[in-house]
């Protein structure tokens, strides 16, 4: 059976290097932590996803509004649970 929730299209990204600089980043510093790979994983995808929420910006001068217009989104437009907003 077809799902019907409405999901989100892919928000561009305009500076792709930047996104590959952060997550780069961010991957060094979950293994300098000895982070399992799948939770490295899981935590890259949330990192790109919130990049791509908000295109073009850098996540170092983001703070609590934009994490909020995150998970809010996440709860409205994609009707994720409880349980995956927190992982988020």
């Amino acid at each position: 059976m077809a799902s019907l929730s409405v999901h989100r299209p892919r928000a561009s990204h305009a500076h792709p290097e930047l996104e590959q600089k952060v997550l780069a980043a961010a991957r060094r510093l979950l293994r300098s932590l000895h982070y399992a790979s799948r939770t490295e994983n899981a935590y890259v995808s949330w990192i790109r996803r919130f990049m791509r929420h908000h295109p073009g910006r850098d996540p170092k001068d983001m703070g609590p509004e934009e994490v909020n217009a995150f998970l809010s989104s996440l709860a409205v437009e994609r009707s994720v649970s409880a349980s995956t907003q927190n992982q988020a």
